[in-house]
């Protein structure tokens, strides 16, 4: 089988852009605790932690994602770096960002619960001449928000948040108006990872959300009349669950572009509780104010997706068994460990009129095995079978061609349902229709 890219620190590829997909980062970039906001030139930006190994959570620098339509994704890299901070050269877990006055303001928080801020006259930064922000007990996870009348709150906190007024300095919190336990574990669900906005006159708070299964793979929210609250919980935005086996954490936050609202939020790849991605969906709220649960897509912001369309299998929005995904080279990624009876969804694709054969990428292993390409409910709408013979002696990746038992139209999810004897079955690396 292949060597794939495991235990060890991931070299970001060279990367100008992506097409819109979930996940909105191409392979080999790993960006989570997505913190989105709209700026005045009209883009959509994107601050998060950068994940670079199984190992450990997070890195040394962040970079930014940005979108002018929320298809088109860009990055810009090294915004921030630790080692350039004179008070502490820690790892940097999540980040957020501000504007005021002409200039950006990047908060963010170290792995020994210290937090700063660093400024720019650019969203894309450089971000510098940081600075330690004081706070009367540790943290991480920042979030600032400023409301209507321009007064800037400080949030921070995990299993209990906490809230203050920003001083006018953007750089300073007003320690006598500091309220701890505005949301708690116990009482709201909330883990870690605070975002606050403010719609028609309700204050929403979203975090990570412990709820089920006992870890915080949700992101929820409570909502209040007032920063400090007190605060309602209010339910579940989305759940991460079955993004990976050993999927962990989310982190996230809520955002209005061009009058639609999306949540963004982050899976874990590798089998690991790190290696996370950004991905983004649509949200829609109903009229007393909730928001409603959304799932889990590879379509994210875009639509159904056209069936032809080449898919990468790392695009998978559900995972069930064994199988995760992993990087095998630096820029490319694959579905690894395939077990009999694993399963892998993508939601949506649109058949057009009718396709009528399937186009499969992958890697034998030892045993091979078999794919069954499901529509929509998982034990009906079997497309075909796709068998996939036992490695060669040279190895390395094939290319197949099955044709569909029946023509397939319309919008459907697509499932995997992948078959075979022993732990050595194969990988997929992508498949399109025909």
């Amino acid at each position: 089988m292949r060597t794939c890219i495991v235990g060890c620190i991931l070299a970001a590829l060279p990367f100008a852009g992506a097409v819109a997909l979930n996940p909105i980062v191409p392979p080999g970039l790993y960006i989570a605790d997505p913190s989105a906001h709209v700026w005045k030139d009209g883009k959509v930006y994107v601050y998060g932690s950068k994940d670079e190994s199984v190992n450990y959570y997070c890195s040394w620098e962040y970079h930014a994602l940005w979108s002018s339509d929320m298809i088109n994704w860009r990055v810009d890299r090294h915004i921030f770096s630790s080692r350039d901070v004179g008070f502490n050269d820690n790892l940097l877990y999540a980040p957020d960002c501000q504007y005021r006055a002409g200039k950006y303001y990047l908060y963010f928080c170290n792995d020994n619960g210290e937090e700063g801020v660093a400024t720019s006259p650019s969203p894309s930064g450089p971000f510098g001449d940081s600075r330690r922000i004081e706070l009367p007990r540790k943290g991480i996870d920042p979030c600032v928000f400023i409301d209507d009348d321009g007064q800037g709150y400080y949030i921070w906190g995990q299993f209990s948040a906490k809230v203050a007024r920003l001083k006018p300095s953007m750089t300073e919190i007003d320690p006598a108006t500091v309220h701890d336990g505005v949301v708690t574990e116990k009482e709201h669900f909330f883990h870690e990872g605070a975002y606050m906005i403010r719609r028609n006159g309700i204050y929403y708070l979203i975090y990570a959300d412990i709820s089920r299964a006992n870890r915080p793979s949700c992101l929820g929210y409570s909502t209040a009349a007032s920063p400090f609250g007190p605060f309602t919980y209010r339910g579940v935005i989305i759940d991460d669950d079955h993004c990976d086996p050993l999927n962990w954490t989310n982190h996230g936050s809520l955002v209005e572009f061009n009058g639609q609202w999306y949540v963004f939020y982050h899976r874990s790849t590798h089998n690991s509780v790190m290696m996370r991605k950004p991905c983004v969906e649509p949200v829609r709220f109903s009229a007393d104010g909730a928001i409603r649960e959304v799932e889990m897509t590879t379509q994210g912001a875009e639509g159904p997706l056209d069936a032809r369309r080449k898919m990468d299998a790392e695009r998978a929005c559900l995972l069930s068994g064994s199988v995760y995904v992993e990087a095998c080279t630096p820029d490319n990624e694959m579905l690894t460990s395939i077990r009999n009876d694993d399963r892998a969804a993508y939601k949506y694709l649109d058949f057009g009129t009718g396709m009528d054969s399937v186009i499969v990428r992958v890697v034998p292993g030892r045993n091979g095995g078999r794919i069954r390409l499901v529509a929509d409910q998982f034990w009906h709408g079997e497309m075909c079978v796709v068998n996939i013979p036992p490695r060669k002696e040279a190895g390395g990746a094939i290319t197949l061609r099955r044709k569909l038992d029946r023509p397939v139209n319309g919008v459907h999810a697509l499932w995997l349902h992948f078959l075979g004897q022993g732990s050595d079955l194969f990988d997929v690396d992508w498949f399109e229709f025909k």
